[in-house]
């Protein structure tokens, strides 16, 4: 079955909140973690690398797989500083792989990480989920960051839904937003924009604007020269990069998206053919566009993905989705695990965005990173690996 499993994204939440022998009690045994104190593009040294794994180890779990060794964005847009913020990249790879951590999970994604438009949308059973309201979404884009060329990204009909939203809307839901959109899903993730910042729409305008030239075929060529430059190091130590795919699957911001759906997962895995260039497979992102199969999707790439985020969406009308229960949606999460298990066993998995439940919402963590919704999605995915592992000892065929 899934290699340590199974695992726990420790960068979302403050120590103080859950604590590593927390996880030891609910079954975690592997850690997916980062150094979030080193700012963006500066070197991983060996000692702070060694600090964190021992600490980890300390608690008889280890540390799995590294989320993220952020790319920076001048990597990205192949800024004047792109060169020195590689070599400084190869430098942190080559100290994780001389410390033994050697998967390590990243993104491509221009600007913003992963997108919702409210943090806590209310389930009848008094749970809530990350949402994704497209309207709204247009509503922010348009109206409040008034970016050049945005009516054209919309239909007439999504324009006319803008406009009406314009009447009602407040200036608090305006200002939730901003902060749904551009602060509270960012400044946890390594993100460019933090809580606190001063006037977060002008610096995110400001980012966009990097971005100005660079559409999908610069951006892939940016994405190749980087994963060329880093695999002989991924080579030397044995270290499996594993790209995140974008976060919805689709274009936004006028922002050219790479990894949205099988054609661009061959794309990149085929333009740096090294079996160290892999995908991390999230069935929550990848299911959020109705153009992906999550099964067919698995299938086809289960040989290069080197690690699994286990969660799922549910497709809602008007191009909106809601993170589903882990045992629902167009994730389908057991299926996945028979196929990864087939081709692909051993590898590190860890359950993602759960669901605010049991007061987790009073208790100051990081959006879709509770505690309790967290620990019931673990519970739900062991059930389907205990029958996935029964399965293959009674050689039941699906």
């Amino acid at each position: 079955m899934f290699s340590d499993r199974p695992n726990f994204d420790t960068h979302r939440f403050s120590p103080l909140k859950i604590t590593l022998p927390m996880l030891r009690q609910i079954g975690v045994e592997g850690i997916v973690t980062a150094l979030h104190e080193v700012p963006n593009g500066e070197i991983w040294t060996v000692e702070a690398i060694n600090d964190l794994k021992s600490y980890i180890e300390s608690y008889g779990l280890r540390w799995s797989v590294v989320e993220s060794l952020p790319v920076c964005e001048a990597i990205k847009y192949a800024g004047t500083e792109r060169e020195q913020l590689i070599e400084n990249y190869k430098v942190s790879l080559a100290n994780l792989g001389k410390c033994g951590v050697k998967t390590v999970c990243y993104n491509f994604m221009p600007v913003i990480d992963w997108i919702r438009t409210d943090l806590q949308y209310p389930w009848p059973d008094g749970t809530s989920s990350l949402y994704y309201d497209r309207i709204r979404f247009a509503y922010f884009d348009i109206k409040i960051l008034e970016r050049e060329g945005a009516e054209k990204d919309y239909t007439e009909e999504e324009l006319h839904k803008v406009a009406e939203l314009d009447k009602v809307i407040t200036e608090t839901e305006k200002d939730d937003l901003i902060d749904t959109i551009i602060v509270k899903t960012q400044g946890f993730v390594n993100g460019n924009i933090k809580e606190g910042d001063k006037n977060p729409v002008a610096i995110f305008k400001r980012l966009l604007g990097l971005y100005k030239d660079i559409d999908r075929d610069a951006l892939r060529e940016n994405m190749c020269y980087f994963l060329s430059a880093i695999m002989p190091v991924c080579d030397e130590y044995g270290i499996n990069m594993c790209v995140h795919p974008d976060d919805p699957p689709f274009q936004v911001l006028g922002l050219p998206r790479i990894v949205t759906n099988e054609e661009d997962i061959a794309w990149f895995l085929n333009a740096v053919d090294n079996p160290h260039n892999g995908l991390t497979f999230c069935a929550g992102s990848l299911s959020a566009g109705a153009h992906n199969d999550t099964r067919e999707l698995a299938k086809k790439f289960a040989g290069r993905t080197h690690f699994v985020h286990l969660r799922s969406t549910e497709a809602m009308p008007g191009g909106n989705f809601i993170e589903s229960s882990h045992l629902s949606g167009r994730g389908h999460l057991i299926d996945l695990i028979r196929i990864f298990e087939k081709e692909n066993p051993g590898l590190p998995m860890r359950v993602d965005h759960g669901r605010m439940m049991l007061g987790d919402e009073d208790k100051g963590y990081n959006a879709g990173y509770s505690f309790h919704g967290r620990m019931l999605a673990l519970a739900q995915v062991e059930g389907m690996m205990a029958v996935v592992d029964d399965e293959k000892q009674h050689k039941i065929e699906f």
